[in-house]
């Protein structure tokens, strides 16, 4: 009967250790892919902020363009001085 005994815990513990052994491998895949999905959030984040950089610009070249149009308009008198 101890031979039994012994032969059930050691069945047990192997199927613990299969058991831990697939949540140890799942475990890595999910650490990779969390990993993956940092490095893209990151890409994302850079990407963002160098439209963010574009927009500026843009605003500055209109803004530029808006007083450009003003002057022309005040020397042709084009604009109403009101």
């Amino acid at each position: 009967m101890t031979d039994n005994v012994e032969n059930l815990v050691l069945e047990h513990l192997r199927a613990l250790r299969g058991g831990q052994d697939r949540i140890e491998k799942g475990m890595e895949l999910i650490r990779l892919r969390i990993s993956s999905l940092e490095e893209h959030v990151s890409g994302l984040r850079k990407d963002v902020a160098l439209l963010h950089s574009d927009l500026a610009v843009t605003h500055v070249r209109l803004d530029h363009n808006e007083d450009r149009l003003q002057r022309i308009e005040k020397r042709l008198e084009l604009r109403d001085m009101a």
